[in-house]
């Protein structure tokens, strides 16, 4: 079977970045670039300012990710560069050194370079799953309990963010800080408050705007870009680059340099390198190999489920292979980390806009990166006139769409048990860490899944059985579950029979007692990947399942016993040997009715003629239902003349 063509848009063939590509295709990812710069540059300070790094860090990781990995990865349209989602354990990791908000400038600046070093080593890491293909290691982790771990990121950064976006400063654990977060919106400073608030109402309304005017001039401004051009003149009125005082409501707020961006004079000045001797030194090793850990899971996780995301936004269906894309984003952090960079990942945002922006090729992700290399190179003072502000209001509106009241939503929609994982870890990460909550998450589905009734053994092994149905298709058929946990064995059964092999699938899933949402979820984007490859892959069984909701990649459980009725129409010659066949395929659960039909056919004169048929109705479990149907498949090959019609049926017993 030979496979289909790539898709094409606008009659266009997909487009490589290859050299051809780069010239082809150089004005579409030359301007895309162009406005993801605009975008990348106040987020990536943004992000380096929370994280506890210095304000050029994010914007150096973004320099150097673009480069490497836009010529080591194939994938061809993410954009990598610093993300919100590791603030938190970038913060972690430095506060664990010694990093105080506001304190002993060396003291810091030790922890950052102690930070820099488990950056490098944990992008040897990265490297090293790459090229033992870890990259199948994303596909392990439950569906909500990555939604629950990504939305804990959101809360912690709006509650940390919140405050600096008023003005006021924020020291401590999330939960911490969320207790003392109303004190500190009734103590903002009224002048930062107003640059926060006005940056935070541009990036809540821009939305609307462009959903209402659909100018490709507004559809293309990026409200990042809008909010500097309201904020940076606002800091000017506001004077925050001298010192002083002014009064409101008979109350003084102090003004000055500590509310802009603390900009070097030129990039080489940014240059900073990684300390060792926090892997020796007995104070801080400990932390500094869990930290290692952290960067490199959860780093990893993220950029594998941006690069997956990134893949079905592609309006050409390219497919990134993901462990080269992430031997390509390891090497980029060793690199990066070795000259005062944050790490980096697959940044689903800048990559959404990037495909929204028109571009064809990786070197759209290129072109960004240049753009911003020209800015902090040509016009570094630029970026200190940036509020810290507006900068806290970015964050706190991408913590929001991390954590928005539609993630609840969509969740609940595919299960009230997907939802209690969610939130379960939500709370576990709020309460502990990132690593103990995903880790509550997944407990919280393996006990559910033990409460619908699955033993253990059938959690942690796929029970399949192979069987060819014609020349390209072979059955798959599961027994006992297929849920998370087993999902990755499962996963490269299928992959291998159909997309390496070429073969169409047929996975009969009526054996399971429980199919869960993540590999309900994940057998659709198969489905989508075979589509890609030329072939098909398909899903039965499902028949006698109930849906746990309404969602179409709701979990299904196994609602009472599940027959096939067999219904065959041959001639009456082939009676005896198509019974004793049939029947010595069905044990005890075979249940068998025959009865002569009378079949109408046209003759050659164009008249009907009758022939003699017979009919054969046999009731029989899906698995046997399954090895009847490749018999009769044989049988027609060898040409048997014979009808066969499968129908699901429910029974009594």
């Amino acid at each position: 079977m030979t496979p289909e063509p790539n898709p094409i848009l606008n009659g266009e063939p997909a487009p490589r970045g290859n050299l051809a590509g780069f010239t082809k295709y150089l004005k579409y990812d030359l301007v895309s670039g162009l406005l993801v710069f605009l975008i990348a540059l106040p987020l990536c300070i943004a992000i380096s300012k929370a994280s506890g790094f210095p304000p050029f860090a994010g914007v150096l990781t973004a320099i150097v990710g673009s480069v490497l990995t836009t010529f080591l990865s194939n994938s061809e349209l993410t954009i990598k560069g610093p993300a919100a989602g590791l603030i938190v354990i970038v913060i972690g990791a430095v506060q664990s050194f010694g990093y105080v908000e506001g304190g002993s400038a060396q003291a810091n600046r030790d922890a950052y370079e102690m930070a820099l070093a488990v950056g490098v080593v944990a992008g040897v890491v990265q490297v090293a799953f790459g090229f033992f293909r870890a990259g199948v290691l994303g596909e392990f982790f439950p569906t909500a309990a990555v939604h629950g771990l990504l939305a804990a990121i959101g809360v912690i950064i709006m509650i940390k963010q919140l405050p600096l976006a008023v003005g006021q400063t924020a020291k401590g654990e999330p939960l911490e800080i969320l207790r003392e977060l109303p004190d500190k919106l009734l103590h903002a400073n009224p002048q930062i408050a107003l640059i926060g608030l006005v940056s935070l109402a541009i990036l809540f309304i821009m939305p609307m705007i462009k959903a209402r005017l659909k100018s490709p001039v507004v559809q293309k401004l990026p409200a990042q870009l809008i909010v500097l051009l309201v904020a940076i003149p606002m800091g000017i009125y506001f004077d925050l680059s001298h010192e002083h005082t002014y009064s409101y409501h008979q109350t003084q707020y102090p003004i000055g340099e500590q509310f802009l961006v603390d900009a070097p004079k030129s990039i080489f000045a940014a240059i900073a390198y990684p300390d060792f001797s926090v892997f020796t030194n007995p104070q801080h090793h400990t932390a500094a190999l869990y930290w290692v850990m952290m960067f490199a899971l959860i780093g990893s996780l993220e950029s594998l489920l941006s690069a997956k995301a990134v893949d079905l936004l592609d309006p050409w269906k390219r497919k990134t292979n993901l462990n080269r894309d992430l031997v390509a984003v390891g090497v980029a952090n060793t690199a990066v980390a070795c000259i005062g960079g944050l790490p980096m990942i697959s940044e689903i945002v800048r990559s959404k806009a990037n495909i929204d922006n028109g571009a064809r090729t990786r070197y759209a992700n290129l072109w960004h990166g240049v753009f911003l290399l020209a800015l902090v190179a040509l016009a570094p003072a630029l970026i200190h006139r940036v509020p810290l502000a507006a900068l806290a209001a970015m964050l706190v509106f991408t913590g929001f769409r991390l954590a928005s009241p539609r993630e609840f939503i969509n969740v609940f929609k595919t299960g009230p048990e997907q939802l209690f994982i969610f939130v379960a870890t939500i709370i576990g990460v709020l309460a502990t860490d990132l690593l103990v909550g995903i880790g509550i998450g997944i407990s919280v589905k393996f006990l559910i899944h033990l409460f619908n009734g699955l033993p253990p053994s059938s959690m942690l092994k796929p029970y399949l059985e192979v069987a060819p149905a014609d020349d390209d298709t072979v059955v798959i058929s599961a027994k006992g579950s297929a849920v998370f946990t087993n999902w990755i064995p499962f996963r490269k059964q299928i992959e291998q029979l159909g997309l390496v092999d070429r073969n169409n699938v047929l996975i009969d899933l009526s054996g399971t007692e429980l199919v869960d949402h993540s590999v309900m979820e994940k057998l659709h984007e198969l489905e989508d990947d075979f589509h890609q490859a030329g072939l098909k892959l398909e899903i039965i069984g499902l028949e006698g399942h109930e849906k746990l909701s309404a969602h179409p990649h709701a979990a299904r459980r196994k609602s009472g016993p599940s027959m096939r009725r067999l219904s065959v129409v041959a001639d009456d010659s082939q009676e005896e040997s198509l019974l004793e066949n049939l029947i010595a395929m069905g044990p005890s659960d075979c249940i068998a009715t025959i009865g002569a039909v009378g079949a109408a056919t046209r003759s050659a004169s164009g008249h009907p003629e009758r022939t003699s048929k017979v009919r054969l109705e046999l009731v029989v479990a899906p698995a046997t239902c399954q090895r009847m149907l490749v018999y009769l498949r044989q049988m027609r090959r060898e040409g048997s003349a014979l009808q066969v019609v499968v129908d699901p049926v429910e029974t009594l017993r």
